[in-house]
Parts: structure tokens; C-alpha cells; sequence
């Protein structure tokens, strides 16, 4: 975002601390600009909101201003988001529109009113000052926090960032992104004796601090956040960025170039590229550094929800609540039902379980998006199974324990370390070919990818946005958080005899098990290590 360091005012209650007083003496001399967005600019942004007439941005800093796509990207699904310097609101407006809610702080005039018009609800509020922060969220928490290219603007990016965790949410996420001083483009400059200062982009005129890969995730750990993973934007074609803008012009509104046919192309065509080669040597090819992280998970009694997949359960569906509620009396039973052949909703709706219906029938894949999803909306941990008494509910406690008092973010039920007498042996070699597949491509030493029993942290649900259009959605629920670095621990099960009909499309599930592997080799990195098998 390339930031105005205009919100570094003050310090502390007297307002006038170190960070202010640095932050004005940067801005010296540069009165004559005018406002400038705060937190957005020449780094990757958001999708632009309102236009506003030309007149508004004259005298503007930046000539451009878009979408941080890596951000965006890792953003997931959140309840709500607190934007730390959201200037005219581009990140912000794009993660709104997973159904988050997004709250953007900003000082700088000239963006209040076109962030006000992209997100929820923006706060004027000095970053650098502890009243102003205090004074504009009061005790308000968030399920994630996203600092844009804002922190390089401050004098002390660290008093910053720690300023607002007391705002984040149990197992919350913060998002950064910082410029890679170490480029390619400024190791070149340095070689030729040059370090000059720019309008725009990682040797910014407002940068107050710099940052390699290694010193990012060095501040982060410092504030006391556990550093999940590290992504980037590229730095190949941008290092173009001046010979572009000349040959295609900035355009009136900065958010112009952004929603042209050729910023489009280059998105789709030659981006995709970018992202392989610049993840090779991130260090050497990235523009700007983005890093997830979230507050340590600590051990506390969480709400549950059980949830489960109806589809003509009749039989089943009253007895496997009786079961759950032996289990876990306090917990939420969910049922996401497609019964459209008995009385399997007005059955569990009657026991007092919240029922979700899908009707007409999609398929499991968007049956168990909604489960996922409306399940971390409101709790804090989510066990599933299937209604069908193939998985014991009596192990719910054990996986319980397991995230509440032990840390774990995920708790995967395998069935097929040996082969159970319930399972067909076609079944059983193809489930077990299907997770040495896995190991082989991602490295996640699983012996069970489609077990229909799993315990999930609803932090981590909501921390990616699964697809599940198409069937074999366990395998992307499964490997997202295993190689983004989470901990995942996989426990044995028993696997019993099926109460009622199957309903395994084993040729569609087969043909997206395959098709996900393949789109789940770019997430994340082969993080075994944090698969524990017990």
C-alpha cells in the first residue's frame, strides 16, 4: 500500500511520543501533495470503490492503486476484519466480499470518504497512538487483522502491531504485508552504488523501515504471533512498472489501470507464472512479502457444534442424536439435509438440532461447505460424522481434548491403517492408494483422506475459503490447513457396519480426489513435519 506516514502522530497517552514525532519529521518538506491513500498505492490493493471525479485525486501521491492479490487470497473467510490503514478501502472491499464484515481505521483525508463507501464502517484513528486506538474500538475484537503495507510507514512498526492484538479474537489471524527490500531490482542498485529513494514501490519516499523475508517474520514473532506461512507478490514484470505506465497511462482515478483489458490479461495469463517462478527463491523475486499469523491457540473450553450430512436417514437419524448428545450434551448438533424421500429433517428438527436444508440435492461437496461454514460462524469447534453409525460418537470427547487442551487445529479419524471387516477391499486399496498419492505429491504422510469423521478448530475453517462445488471436498479440508502450518493430528478409528444405504459416487469421487491433488500442489509447502500420526 505504499502508506502516507500521516497516522504516525503520536505515542501513548500524550500523543506526542517517539513514532509521532519521527513520523512528522518525515512528512516535512512534503506538505505540497496533498493527502495521500494511507495503506494502499503502488502495492497491490483491492478492487476500486466509488470513482470519485478526477478533480479528487489531484496532487495525488500514487499513480496507481490495486488489489493485494496475495492478501486477498489468504484472507479465507473470516466473520470480521479490522483493515489498519485501509486508505481508500481496495483490501477491505475485496475480502467484504466473502460476507465479511470490514471495519478500516484511516487518517488521512482524502480516503475516508471513498474507504467509507467500500467498507462497513471506517474509523478516523491515529495507529501510532494508544488513546486514539483505544478511543476509536473501545473493547470491539476481530476475527482477523490486516496491516497492508502500513507498518514500513512507522517508526516502530512492532509498538504498532502490538497495539491492536489486544483487538484480535481467540485464535485470531493478522495478515502483513511488507515491501522485500532485499528484491532483485534494489540488490541491482546497490551493486551499482545507487539506494534512491522513489515516489512509489519498495524504496518509497514514506518508508520509515525496511524489511528483508527473514527481519518480517522476525517482527512478527517478536509480538508474540505464530508465524503459519509466507507468501508473496512477484517482482518480474512489475520491475517494469514505469516502462507499463507510460505506454498505457495512469489515468484520472489511480484504480483506472486496475480494471483495464490489459492489467486483466496480465492477471490471468502471465500472473500465474510470476507466482511459480517467484516462489522458487521468494527472498530474491518477491515485491512485497505477506505473512499469516495468528494469536497461539491456548487451552480453554470451546463451543461445539456436531455436525452431520442427511439424505434419507430415517432410521438412523434419532438414535445417532441420542448417541451425540451422550457424548457431548452441551454441544450444537447441525444437520445440512437433502432428504427429499422421508421424515429425516422433521425427525432431527423435533431432538432440537439446528437443521440446514439443501434442497434440491447438490452433492456432498456444497452439503458440506454449508456444514463447515455455518458451523464456524457461531462456534468455536466443529466435530463431524456421518448419520450413519459408521463412526463411533463416543471418541467426540477424545478429539475434543485433543484441540481444546492439547492444541491441535485439525483431528483427522483414519480407518484404514489396517483394513476394518466393514470396508469392502475395493474400497480399502483404493483409500489407501489415494493417500499414498497424497504423500508422494504433498508430502502429508496421511493414511486416510476421505474419512467422514474429522475435529476442526473453526479458526482454521475460516482461515481459507474451500470450493465445494464437485465431490472429494475432504481432501482440500484435509491438506489446506496441513501444509499452511497448522497442526494436524491424524488418530485411528474404528469403522463399522453401515446403518442404511450407502451413497458413495465412487466414479465421481474418484475423478475430483484426483482433480483436487493436483489444484492443492500450489497451496502452502510440503509441511509434513506438523503431521502428526498417533
Amino acid at each position: 500500500m505504499n502508506a502516507e506516514p500521516g497516522h504516525a502522530r503520536g505515542d501513548g497517552e500524550d500523543g506526542e511520543g517517539r513514532e509521532g514525532r519521527e513520523g512528522r519529521e518525515g512528512r516535512e518538506g512534503r506538505e505540497d501533495r496533498g493527502p495521500r491513500p494511507l495503506g494502499n498505492g503502488d502495492a497491490p490493493g483491492r478492487r476500486s470503490p466509488p470513482r470519485a471525479a478526477p478533480e479528487a485525486f489531484a496532487g495525488r501521491k500514487y499513480a496507481v492503486e490495486e488489489v493485494n492479490r496475495a492478501l486477498v487470497a489468504v484472507a479465507g473467510r473470516p466473520r470480521t476484519v479490522l483493515d489498519v490503514g485501509c486508505g481508500i478501502g481496495l483490501n477491505g472491499a475485496a475480502v467484504k466480499r466473502t460476507g465479511a464484515r470490514v471495519t478500516g481505521i484511516e487518517i488521512a483525508p482524502g480516503s475516508l470518504a471513498r474507504a467509507g463507501a467500500a467498507l462497513d464502517e471506517v474509523l478516523a484513528a491515529d495507529i501510532t497512538s494508544d488513546a486514539a486506538v483505544r478511543e476509536a474500538l473501545g473493547d470491539r475484537r476481530f476475527d482477523l487483522l490486516l496491516f497492508a503495507d502500513v507498518l514500513e510507514h512507522t517508526a516502530d512498526p512492532l509498538a504498532v502491531l502490538c497495539r491492536f492484538l489486544p483487538h484480535l479474537d481467540e485464535d485470531g489471524h493478522v495478515i502483513i504485508s511488507l515491501p522485500n527490500v532485499a528484491a532483485w531490482p534494489v540488490r541491482l542498485g546497490l551493486l551499482a552504488g545507487r539506494f534512491d529513494y522513489e515516489p512509489s514501490g519498495i524504496l518509497d519516499d514514506t518508508h520509515l523501515r525496511f524489511f528483508t523475508r527473514a527481519s518480517a517474520v522476525r517482527l512478527i514473532e517478536r509480538a508474540g504471533l505464530e508465524v503459519l506461512r509466507v507468501e508473496q507478490n512477484p517482482m518480474l514484470v512489475r520491475a517494469a512498472k514505469g516502462l507499463i505506465l507510460r505506454g498505457l497511462g495512469a489515468g484520472d482515478d489511480p484504480g483506472d489501470l486496475a480494471s483495464s483489458l490489459p492489467y486483466k490479461a496480465y492477471h490471468a495469463l502471465v500472473r500465474p507464472l510470476e507466482d511459480v517462478v517467484a516462489d522458487r527463491a521468494p527472498g530474491l523475486l518477491a515485491f512485497q512479502h505477506v505473512i499469516v499469523a495468528r494469536k497461539p491457540p491456548r487451552p480453554r473450553r470451546m463451543r461445539l457444534t456436531v455436525g452431520m450430512l442427511t439424505m434419507d436417514e430415517e432410521e438412523s437419524v434419532g438414535a445417532m442424536i441420542g448417541e451425540i448428545r451422550k457424548a457431548a450434551p452441551d454441544a450444537e448438533i447441525l444437520c445440512v439435509d437433502s432428504s427429499t424421500r422421508d421424515r429425516t429433517a422433521e425427525i432431527a428438527a423435533g431432538l432440537g438440532a439446528r437443521v440446514l436444508r439443501q434442497v434440491p440435492p447438490r452433492g456432498h461437496g456444497p452439503a458440506m461447505e454449508l456444514l463447515m461454514y455455518s458451523a464456524a460462524a457461531r462456534s468455536d469447534l466443529l466435530i463431524y460424522l456421518d448419520c450413519d453409525f459408521t463412526y463411533p460418537a463416543e471418541n467426540i470427547p477424545v478429539f475434543r481434548r485433543l484441540i481444546e487442551e492439547e492444541g491441535a487445529d485439525v483431528v483427522n479419524c483414519a480407518r484404514t491403517r489396517t483394513r476394518p471387516a466393514a470396508m469392502p477391499v475395493p474400497n480399502y486399496i483404493a483409500n489407501r492408494a489415494f493417500a499414498a498419492m497424497t504423500h508422494a505429491m504433498h508430502g502429508i504422510p496421511t493414511s486416510d483422506v476421505h474419512s467422514g469423521m474429522r475435529a476442526y478448530r473453526c479458526s482454521v475453517i475460516r482461515a481459507f475459503d474451500f470450493d465445494g462445488e464437485g465431490d472429494a471436498l475432504p481432501i482440500d479440508t484435509l491438506l489446506f490447513p496441513a501444509k499452511c502450518g497448522y497442526r494436524v493430528v491424524e488418530m485411528p478409528i474404528e469403522y463399522n457396519e453401515r446403518v442404511g444405504t450407502s451413497k458413495l459416487r465412487k466414479l465421481a469421487g474418484t475423478v475430483w480426489t484426483m482433480i483436487r491433488l493436483l489444484r492443492a500442489l500450489p497451496v502452502g509447502a510440503r509441511l509434513g513435519d506438523r503431521y502428526e500420526r498417533r
